[in-house]
C-alpha cells in the first residue's frame, strides 16, 4: 500500500507566510501613520488591498470538514483574496507559483488559522481550505467578478477565467507534534 507525501500543519507566523500573504490579526505598528490608539478604540491598517480595476466583495463562506488531504489546488489571476475565520479555525493550504504559472509543489505549506486571525493572499498563490471539525465561517475579501466567474463556473461546469485549478498528486497534512 503506498502512502501519499504529507506536510505538517504548522502555526500561522507572518514570516512563514510571507512567500504567500501578510498575515493579519497582528498588533499595531506606531510607526504607521495609519495607527490610531486611544482609551476608546484602537484602529490600523493590516493591509492595503490589490483588486486590479474592479470593485472589492465581502463574501461570507462556510468551511466544511473534509477528509485532511488534498488533490486540487486553486489560483486567482487577478487579486488577492483574503480569509478570516469567525466561527473556528482553518488550515490553509498554500503554495507560490513557477515560472510557467503552476503550482511550485517544493512551496506547499500549510498554516492553522485561529478566530482573531486571517491571511491576505497574493494574487496568483495557489491555495486550499481544510476545516478538522464541523464548519467554519470565514469572511473573505476578493474580487467581485472573479466571485462571480467561479460561482458561474462551478454551476455550469465550465473553466474559470480569472480562477484556475490545478489537480495535483494527493498528499495528507499532519498536525505538528505540540513543543
Amino acid at each position: 500500500m503506498t502512502t501519499s507525501p504529507a506536510i505538517t500543519i504548522e502555526k500561522l507566523d507572518a514570516t512563514a507566510c510571507a512567500p504567500y500573504g501578510v498575515m493579519l490579526g497582528t498588533p499595531p505598528r506606531a510607526d504607521d501613520h495609519s495607527t490610531f490608539l486611544s482609551p476608546q478604540s484602537d484602529f490600523w491598517r493590516a493591509q492595503l488591498f490589490e483588486t486590479g480595476d474592479t470593485a472589492a466583495e465581502i463574501l461570507w463562506v462556510v468551511h466544511r470538514e473534509q477528509p485532511l488531504s488534498v488533490s486540487t489546488l486553486e489560483a486567482h489571476h487577478l487579486t488577492q483574496q483574503a480569509v478570516v475565520p469567525l466561527t473556528g479555525s482553518i488550515i490553509q493550504i498554500l503554495a507560490t507559483s513557477d515560472d510557467e504559472g503552476n503550482p511550485d509543489l517544493r512551496t506547499l505549506r500549510a498554516f492553522e488559522i485561529k478566530q482573531g486571525q486571517g491571511l491576505c493572499m497574493y494574487a496568483r498563490t495557489w491555495h486550499a481550505t481544510r476545516v478538522r471539525n464541523g464548519e467554519t465561517a470565514c469572511l473573505m475579501l476578493t474580487r467581485a467578478s472573479t466571485t462571480r466567474d467561479l460561482a458561474t463556473s462551478l454551476r455550469d461546469a465550465r473553466l474559470p477565467v480569472e480562477t484556475v485549478l490545478c489537480h495535483i498528486d494527493a498528499f495528507s497534512l499532519h498536525q505538528a507534534v505540540a513543543s
